[in-house]
């Protein structure tokens, strides 16, 4: 899949999935730890998310980074909204905040 990384593409990307994960490489090959533990917190849900590699052009990052306001990866949206990086997605699922707010986003 080719992106112009546009603010109204990466958009589209979280609109049109409830989960999504900015990380640097795949869920089956991560290239950092970070995006690593990202993945794994998001494998531990029941429920369907989709990735998107940002190594895969080198203004993937940058554009992400502008247009989320966030300055690293990975980066979790859910239900359309930035959570944060792989710390922030783990307290959350630690504290079921993040299995909460998933079943809040399937009700509405």
């Amino acid at each position: 899949m080719s992106f112009n990384w546009t603010p109204e593409e990466l958009q589209e990307i979280v609109d049109s999935n409830p989960i999504v994960l900015f990380m640097k490489g795949t869920p089956e090959q991560p290239r950092c730890g970070f995006s690593n533990r990202a993945a794994m917190v998001l494998g531990q849900l029941e429920d369907k998310w989709a990735s998107v590699d940002v190594t895969s052009d080198s203004r993937a990052i940058p554009s992400i980074c502008t247009w989320s306001d966030f300055p690293t990866m990975p980066q979790i949206f859910v239900n359309g909204e930035l959570i944060g990086g792989s710390d922030i997605a783990m307290e959350m699922y630690e504290s079921g905040e993040l299995q909460q707010m998933i079943s809040e986003g399937k009700s509405q």
